[in-house]
């Protein structure tokens, strides 16, 4: 059978991941951890002047169990992290997160004992967003960019291949309980 046949009778082919990331990227549900100012802004996406649903992430879930993309914006203390991380090990897989603003990725002007100095010390971040507070646009950015990320996700592929998937040393969940 030629492609043109293959054309003609509707036949398409593809790889399995493919269309599995596909679909995960067009369908991103946030979990929003709107901690201080910074959720203002990440609220502002929702309206219909920055429509995040464009992007098919209109679906904030207030659960865990229902959502794959953590934003955390804002200040992060210790005392909030373990909550942070409790929501974050309650997520199902695949799960990706996005440190929105200064402080969450840094610690900001913060520089005290009861501060985070971002949240990368306690939970793996895919996607940083810049500013204090960021727009509503930068925001987005980021939305875009970790799609582009999960479209380039071959774990599927790799283990429907019956591959080893390689997880680094200290990435368990025990290592990353508690923060330093």
């Amino acid at each position: 059978m030629g492609l043109g046949e293959m054309m003609s009778d509707g036949f398409l082919t593809t790889r399995l991941d493919e269309v599995i990331n596909w679909a995960r990227k067009n369908s991103l549900w946030p979990m929003p951890m709107g901690i201080s100012c910074c959720a203002i802004e990440m609220m502002a996406t929702a309206s219909p002047r920055f429509d995040i649903s464009r992007f098919g992430s209109e679906v904030m879930r207030f659960t865990p169990r229902q959502c794959d993309v953590m934003i955390v914006a804002g200040t992060v203390t210790y005392k909030m992290a373990r909550v942070v991380r409790k929501i974050y090990d309650q997520m199902p897989e695949p799960k990706w997160v996005i440190s929105m603003g200064a402080c969450a990725s840094s610690g900001g002007m913060f520089r005290s004992y009861s501060v985070v100095q971002g949240i990368d010390q306690f939970v793996p971040v895919d996607v940083y967003v810049a500013g204090c507070p960021p727009r509503p646009e930068n925001l987005l950015r980021a939305l875009i960019e970790l799609q582009k990320k999960v479209s380039g996700d071959r774990t599927l592929g790799n283990l429907l291949r019956g591959e080893k998937i390689f997880v680094p040393e200290g990435s368990s969940a025990e290592s990353l309980r508690s923060p330093a």
